[in-house]
């Protein structure tokens, strides 16, 4: 296999690989058109955000200084809104429902890599989805880390460090995150 069709199968994989190499430098490319445009330029912006994304709902907001590891396997639902310097490094594929609202400084992110020395001179990154239901907000420098899946009407705290699955209807706050209350879904129905 190559190390691309490793990194798509979910195995471990070079991360300095030319061919996986290729998928960060278009990111970077669009990212940095984004990231130029002015912010209330809908017109314009919108479109390089289609052309990040693997998908985006109806009014995509992205904030300046938006960066992202491939933006190919990015799905974000209708009335997505990433505030300033979000980062989403989307090695696997990172799922965002409807109405999710993510504040500055956030790191959402897919990769990991081996905590062996060996592993990590060879330049192995690993890999593991994200998904994120409908109407979350995540607070200013919260923290989501590989293999992760947060529920629907879900608040994450500012500064927060989320490294295990969250249910529907609650806060989490701290590091690493629990849930601190339960929240009512007042749209439910």
């Amino acid at each position: 296999m190559t190390e691309l069709e490793k990194l798509d199968a979910g195995l471990p994989y070079d991360f300095w690989d030319k061919e996986v190499n290729a998928r960060k430098l278009r990111a970077i490319h669009l990212c940095a058109r984004l990231n130029a445009m002015p912010q209330d330029d809908e017109a314009a912006r919108i479109p390089v955000i289609r052309e990040l994304f693997a998908a985006a709902g109806d009014d995509p907001s992205v904030g300046p200084n938006f960066s992202c590891d491939y933006g190919l396997h990015i799905t974000v639902g209708k009335n997505f809104l990433a505030n300033y310097n979000v980062t989403i490094l989307d090695i696997a594929p990172v799922t965002i429902g409807d109405y999710v609202m993510i504040g500055p400084n956030v790191l959402i992110s897919t990769v990991g890599h081996p905590l062996s020395p060996k592993g990590r001179r060879e330049h192995i990154g690993i890999c593991k989805p994200v998904t994120i239901g409908n109407d979350v907000w995540i607070g200013g420098n919260a923290v989501i880390l590989p293999g992760v899946t947060i529920g629907s009407n879900v608040v994450v705290g500012a500064g927060a460090v989320v490294t295990k699955d969250v249910p529907d209807n609650c806060v989490v706050a701290g590091v690493p995150a629990r849930v601190i209350k339960p929240l009512e879904n007042d749209v439910e129905g």
